[in-house]
């Protein structure tokens, strides 16, 4: 690439590339969190695993939210910046706040989140962004009714069971509402035909995030190693990494790769953009699982017997090919064997994993990832030129 192609690249998505460097802090803090979760008492650890997920799920909402805007509306046009910094500086206090968002922090956390969604709804009303403004007092409306148990459980009952509870309620309607189209009695809803995004910004985000994930399990890997330089650390530490890059070359073969021409091929591409917000996330989620998994091998490389552990080392790479998987069929309308065949691989090495020592199942399911990656490197230099048709019901709307 040119210095005058990086530039074009990089002129006006450069808040956005700042967003994704905080997420990266973020998503440290929330493998840290999970760490912790599975190392704690054990009538603890599920309660403890529900509120670093409900904690995703806030987070990856704001960035959603935030991935929309620009995606909808030119990211340099002055007030469109405001809400990328806005989501870049709450997203950066909320993660700060995450080792203790479920105590004395839970103040910070919650208001922090609501004023993000509440000034990305103000921005966009008082741009006039929307000709009508029904959108923005739509989402507007619906988070300001989210809001209230967000303030009520961070404030009313700290400390207490039913703060997740409430939050849990927030975060439903949060999402809901995103589902939904924020329907507002006389305003109707938004529908995903009235979403006017670019297509090849939204998918270039997705592919982004997906980096941002594969580079934190590749920090979490060295920090950890770093804490536990041992020779017996070797092997583990070299797994994961090469883990983190099977996912990296299984991610982007084909469909991860052309998704921005699918997506933008397409005469709506918000409802395959919306399908992608939830697709991606179950990846995402596989590729934290998968980090924090090498990660506590990495730190008691002869622990073994422990059903969770085994868990998050055989069940993240799993979601990350469910998820891959979906993918694939969201932007081919089919899914290789090779996926199909990975989760059933993976599926099958749980019972027997149980009596080994956890580096052997990271090594195994490191081995099906490599398999597949062999599999669509030989199946990419068996027909180089193919090329996949796009799914039925793309071509209908065509």
């Amino acid at each position: 690439m040119t210095v005058g192609g990086l530039r074009g690249l990089l002129r006006g998505r450069e808040g956005e590339l700042l967003l994704d460097l905080v997420y990266v802090f973020a998503l440290t803090g929330i493998s840290e969190r999970l760490i912790a979760d599975l190392t704690t008492q054990r009538p603890a650890v599920l309660p403890e695993l529900g509120q670093t997920a409900l904690l995703l799920l806030a987070f990856w909402l704001t960035w959603v939210r935030a991935a929309l805007v620009t995606s909808a509306f030119d990211p340099r046009q002055p007030l469109i910046r405001l809400v990328t910094v806005l989501a870049m500086f709450g997203s950066m206090i909320m993660a700060v706040t995450l080792p203790f968002a479920f105590g004395d922090r839970g103040v910070v956390f919650a208001v922090t989140y609501v004023a993000v969604q509440l000034g990305k709804c103000v921005v966009l009303l008082l741009g006039r962004y929307d000709r009508e403004r029904h959108t923005p007092v739509r989402a507007l409306c619906w988070t300001a009714v989210s809001a209230v148990p967000w303030i009520a459980g961070a404030v009313l009952v700290p400390q207490s069971p039913m703060r997740g509870v409430l939050w849990t309620l927030a975060l439903t309607l949060d999402y809901a509402g995103l589902a939904l189209g924020w329907p507002v009695p006389r305003l109707g809803r938004t529908r995903v035909d009235d979403w006017k995004l670019a297509g090849e910004h939204v998918a270039e985000r997705f592919q982004q995030f997906i980096v941002i994930a594969l580079g934190e399990t590749i920090l979490l890997t060295g920090v950890t190693f770093a804490e536990e330089f041992k020779p017996d650390r070797v092997v583990p530490s070299v797994v994961s990494f090469a883990s983190t890059m099977l996912m990296w070359r299984i991610y982007f073969h084909r469909a991860g790769a052309v998704l921005p021409t699918a997506i933008e091929a397409i005469p709506n591409p918000a409802r395959l953009g919306r399908s992608g917000f939830h697709t991606h996330l179950i990846i995402v989620i596989g590729i934290l699982a998968t980090g924090v998994g090498h990660a506590l091998v990495i730190h008691h490389p002869a622990h073994h017997g422990d059903p969770l552990w085994l868990a998050v080392i055989l069940g993240g790479p799993a979601l990350f090919l469910a998820g891959r998987a979906r993918l694939e069929y969201e932007v081919f309308g089919r899914v290789s064997p090779s996926r199909v065949s990975g989760l059933f691989a993976l599926a099958a090495l749980a019972p027997v994993m149980l009596r080994l020592p956890p580096l052997i199942a990271t090594g195994s399911a490191a081995t099906v990832l490599a398999g597949i990656a062999a599999w669509d490197t030989l199946r990419e230099r068996k027909n180089p030129g193919e090329a996949p048709s796009p799914p039925q019901s793309t071509r209908r709307q065509r």
